[in-house]
């Protein structure tokens, strides 16, 4: 119950682009790779964003043309990222607090992988339920 985000993301390889590429190709990536986000990512492998399907859903309906908008126009800048080291419930508190369903795993500089709500189990889940409760009722 207490895993560790290095377990949690072990053997998986994360979705990265350049911030150049366009929503239209991360779009086409994310539905290849049947994943909701792509990493965004300098040369050197520096997270620099996130892209996901909230923020291709934002911009759509913001007018912008998927073939001609790069990700860094639309992506999600400065994600919240965690060490391999944390635990399974700081990011799904961390998900939670920030209203999002991604956390990149990251050592330093080097992305690990990417959790996904999807990846918790549930004794994990009930975990944050229960101090979600306990919050409630302290208020």
């Amino acid at each position: 119950m207490n895993r560790e985000m290095a377990e949690i993301v072990r053997d998986r390889k994360p979705l990265m682009m350049r911030p150049t590429e366009t929503m239209q190709s991360a779009c086409g990536q994310m539905h290849h790779n049947r994943v909701g986000y792509v990493l965004v990512t300098a040369e050197t492998g520096t997270v620099l964003g996130i892209f996901t399907g909230r923020d291709a859903v934002r911009a759509l309906a913001d007018g912008k043309d998927a073939g001609a908008t790069p990700l860094h126009d639309v992506m999600t800048k400065q994600p919240a990222t965690l060490p391999p080291t944390a635990k399974a419930i700081d990011a799904l508190r961390l998900m939670q607090d920030g209203g999002f369903r991604h956390v990149p795993v990251v050592l330093e500089e080097f992305v690990l992988g990417v959790a996904s709500e999807d990846d918790f189990r549930d004794p994990e889940r009930d975990r944050l339920d229960e101090e979600t409760g306990v919050w409630q009722h302290m208020r």
